[in-house]
């Protein structure tokens, strides 16, 4: 029985990935706009309704593998250890994903991760989703901090400053993919790049948002 489920879901995640691949291919080849739910079903091989069943909208064909990457930094946050600051907590975990080469932060040398950026770039319905996923992630640390420390706007600021330097970090590894630059050169150099960028941030946030063992306020 164990066998026969894993076997299923296997299947499951095969056919989700074909869907999502097909539909990006076609996408890039003739514009989002171009192309219809129906036609990616039959390039697919598979009916409209498993599609649907797959991705509830036609946008989500290209942002659902994606989208919970927009909340990494709220993820960070509320993980963080004991005497550890919002700052140290996303800094770390974007050091470990520099280290990992993860594909959220643009150190992915398949073309075909590229191809999805330059696609959510040149169509205005999916940067205006991309921008407000961002958004949505922003206003998720907000309110966990806002949480923590009973000062909604501080928290906004704070929220608003880490993903701003995420993000910097994050179009700079594109645009030197772009370039035609080294993935192993890029990455060898992105943990400095990223710690000059939150130490930017330290200098004015130092001490904001530590967690304490007893769950207390900071000042």
């Amino acid at each position: 029985m164990a066998e026969a489920m894993g076997l299923r879901e296997r299947k499951k995640r095969q056919t989700g990935q074909r869907i999502y691949r097909v539909a990006i291919d076609l996408f890039v080849e003739r514009g989002f706009d171009d192309v219809s739910v129906q036609e990616i079903a039959d390039a697919a091989e598979v009916s409209k309704m498993t599609v649907f069943n797959y991705f509830h909208t036609k946008e989500d064909l290209v942002f659902k593998p994606m989208e919970e990457h927009f909340a990494d930094a709220a993820r960070a946050v509320r993980d963080r250890e004991p005497g550890e600051s919002a700052v140290d907590a996303v800094r770390r975990q974007f050091l470990e994903m520099i280290e990992n080469r993860d594909p959220a932060i643009g150190l992915n040398p398949d073309p075909f991760a590229h191809r999805i950026r330059q696609l959510v770039l040149s169509t205005p319905v999916l940067t205006e989703r991309a921008f407000l996923a961002a958004q949505r992630g922003a206003r998720e640390l907000a309110a966990l901090l806002a949480a923590e420390t009973g000062d909604l706007m501080r928290a906004t600021v704070v929220a608003a400053t880490l993903s701003a330097a995420r993000n910097a970090l994050i179009e700079e590894h594109h645009r030197r993919v772009a370039e035609g630059e080294s993935m192993d050169l890029i990455a060898a150099e992105a943990p400095a790049r990223a710690r000059a960028a939150f130490d930017l941030i330290d200098n004015g946030l130092r001490g904001y948002a530590v967690r304490e063992s007893g769950g207390a306020r900071d000042a």
